[in-house]
């Protein structure tokens, strides 16, 4: 009898702690499909590429670092651009020495392949990452499956696929 309620009593936490794992599980996957709804439907340019090259300098008057980091496009997701490439200005940087650095805004490393959501500047008319580092998925290829993953933990395709279905009424 002692053996059957044991069993019982564990049988019930595993499942009490299986059924809160599954609404976590549930409740991060629905964070993450609101989180690229907005992205999708708030961004001009949707691109995937690869980090080309990066270039800081000082704004006119030498107050702020800005870096545009050239994307050679893979494939386009949403909007319309001319040309292999895309020139994204994020804000920060490193110019003789001097360094300045933002929180929340991505930064891009060398040859990184990337999925990003664009918007375009009514001010100057050059592409920012939209949402700041939110807009910025890195692509890692999987070393197990060789297959592009993504930072968000999401097959690549299957973001696509997401992407998609929240950008063709638009």
């Amino acid at each position: 009898m002692w053996k059957l309620t044991r069993f019982v009593m564990i049988l019930t936490f595993f499942l009490m702690f299986h059924s809160s794992s599954n609404a976590q599980d549930e409740s991060a996957v629905r964070k993450n499909e609101v989180k690229i709804k907005k992205l999708s439907e708030g961004a001009d340019l949707i691109v995937t590429g690869k980090v080309d090259k990066k270039v800081s300098s000082w704004n006119d008057n030498k107050t702020r670092i800005y870096t545009k980091t050239t994307l050679q496009v893979e494939e386009v997701l949403k909007g319309q651009k001319g040309g292999a490439s895309v020139e994204v200005t994020s804000p920060g940087g490193e110019v003789d020495g001097i360094g300045e650095l933002y929180t929340h805004m991505p930064r891009f490393a060398d040859d990184e392949e990337v999925l990003v959501f664009l918007k375009k500047s009514e001010r100057d008319g050059n592409y920012r990452v939209f949402d700041g580092e939110e807009g910025k998925i890195s692509i890692p290829l999987e070393a197990k499956t060789e297959k592009k993953s993504t930072s968000t933990k999401i097959q690549l395709d299957d973001l696509k696929a997401q992407i998609r279905r929240y950008t063709k009424d638009k």
